[in-house]
């Protein structure tokens, strides 16, 4: 897939196994994979290399997910940023909350792979 080669992805994780499952999926499907293990690495790395897209973990100590696509949304050259939400929640409540930080996705864990790569690449055709 030539679309995604120049396309960079930021995955946001405190969790070290889905980190490493989604660098694979994402640099499998020839995205350029940045990873971050905590929400103050994200702004650093968010800040440097300016992702299209954001992959990011609600729950995470310190720097919780909202905080992140708050500084996204926040920004002149950050808010066209697609922010994709990955939660172990999915309550009607916790989908609600995810739309008022304007995530552009809200997958719940677990997932599909399939489903989880069809979602992203319908975020890509927006993104290009």
């Amino acid at each position: 897939m030539d679309i995604q080669k120049n396309i960079k992805v930021l995955i946001v994780d405190d969790e070290p196994n889905i980190l490493l499952s989604l660098e694979f999926l994402m640099k499998k499907q020839g995205f350029i994979v940045f990873i971050a293990r905590d929400g103050e690495e994200a702004f650093d790395i968010i800040k440097r290399e300016h992702p299209k897209i954001v992959l990011i973990d609600t729950m995470m100590p310190k720097v919780d997910g909202y905080k992140i696509c708050k500084f996204i949304r926040g920004g002149r050259e950050t808010k066209v940023i697609k922010v994709v939400f990955l939660n172990n929640k999915s309550k009607k409540e916790d989908i609600e909350n995810a739309d008022s930080f304007y995530a552009n996705l809200y997958i719940p864990k677990p997932f599909s792979t399939r489903d989880f790569v069809k979602k992203i690449n319908m975020l890509v055709s927006e993104v290009i």
